[in-house]
């Protein structure tokens, strides 16, 4: 093999010896130019985040009156089209049951627009300011103020919010100490809500959506054959005549059958009730969920902020060799008492079942401890 031969042979390989190389170099170049030595998989998804967190920082006050607007729109929408075509709709078929559903309807609207609107409306709770706070554990570093225990600084609202939860844009307002119940409230019977409108308009949407308008009770097919019935020995006899059976003396049934209402010659209602469909499941999905995990937080007694927390601070100490103990869970019936505030005589059916304005125990700035259990009467209703 001459030398020209052998280096056209080794040439492909050569070339990709190169082209690989530089690669690696360029690939280094650039490494060493994001060197950190504290870089890791967290820090760089923080940085990649960055605008998006500095989009909900400026424009989410911003986009919040929208929010609001679109909640009481969407439900007030819902509210109407119950009234204009499912009143209608059950009223022919049960008027007894109408009643019922009216009480039971607007029993829900009125917890709905009742906790919605307290929830927006009510301050969460800020620390006061230009005050000496003794009950302080920590110094802000945005606000640059003391931050009492369960405190955190909403970026949105720019300020410290007392036992913050979240900033929520659909209330352009944060739940915190002052609104969390009535935030939680809102949800679990909008989701009530939900379920009782799918439950008694899914026979209504079935019958529009799947088994079609103006079809009723009519046969696609007619029926062939001859009537026939059996006596006593079980032989089949042929019917000779449709009312033979009046013979004993009875008289020709009668079959009164619902007839489903016809809505295709009226799109309007027909749009309404998709439009029903796609945003009560839709709703059930989203807030149904919501409410859940909300649920099982009470239940631990923690806020969203907090379960994080609490999630960091389990697995550093588990690393250690140690249990994380939530300060402020006395256990799941203790904790929904002091959340919905069922303390000093207040009562399920008069304080939770229906509206009510009192407000949640303490000041939002000193907190009891599971370390103050033992000081706790468990047959005291003053608790805590």
């Amino acid at each position: 093999m001459s030398r020209i031969q052998w280096r056209l042979k080794e040439f492909p390989k050569k070339l990709l010896n190169c082209l690989r190389f530089r690669y690696q170099y360029a690939a280094q170049c650039l490494r060493s130019l994001t060197y950190n030595h504290h870089m890791n998989q967290s820090y760089a998804s923080d940085v990649c985040l960055e605008p998006i967190f500095w989009f909900v920082d400026n424009f989410t006050h911003l986009l919040g009156p929208f929010f609001v607007v679109a909640v009481v729109c969407l439900t007030a929408a819902v509210v109407i089209i119950c009234y204009w075509i499912g009143l209608p709709y059950w009223w022919n078929k049960s008027q007894n049951m109408t009643y019922f559903l009216l009480v039971i309807g607007n029993w829900l609207l009125m917890n709905v627009s009742y906790n919605f609107y307290k929830a927006a409306a009510t301050s969460p709770g800020y620390p006061p300011e230009k005050e000496l706070i003794v009950e302080a554990v920590s110094i802000c570093k945005k606000c640059i103020a003391p931050k009492p225990p369960r405190t955190h600084h909403c970026s949105v609202c720019n300020r410290c919010v007392l036992k913050m939860d979240h900033h929520c844009p659909w209330l352009n307002n944060c739940v915190g100490y002052g609104n969390h119940r009535y935030f939680f409230l809102y949800m679990l019977y909008t989701t009530l809500g939900v379920l009782f409108i799918i439950g008694f308009g899914f026979e209504l949407g079935y019958n529009v959506l799947i088994v079609g308008d103006g079809e009723g009770w009519d046969e696609v097919e007619p029926l062939h054959g001859h009537p026939v019935r059996f006596n006593l020995s079980g032989h089949i006899i042929p019917v000779t005549e449709m009312n033979d059976y009046e013979d004993d003396g009875l008289a020709p049934a009668k079959h009164d059958l619902p007839i489903p209402q016809d809505y295709s010659n009226n799109p309007g209602k027909h749009r309404a009730i998709i439009f029903m469909a796609l945003i009560n499941v839709a709703t059930l999905f989203a807030l149904g969920a919501l409410t859940s995990w909300h649920s099982s937080l009470i239940t631990r007694g923690q806020t969203s902020i907090e379960a994080h927390i609490n999630k960091s601070e389990t697995k550093r100490l588990a690393a250690l060799g140690k249990t994380y103990q939530n300060p402020y869970d006395f256990g799941s019936r203790r904790n929904w008492r002091l959340f919905l505030g069922l303390v000093r005589k207040r009562t399920w059916g008069r304080h939770v079942l229906f509206p009510s304005g009192h407000k949640p125990e303490g000041n939002g700035l000193t907190w009891l401890t599971v370390r103050d259990f033992s000081a706790i009467d468990d047959g005291e209703d003053e608790w805590p």
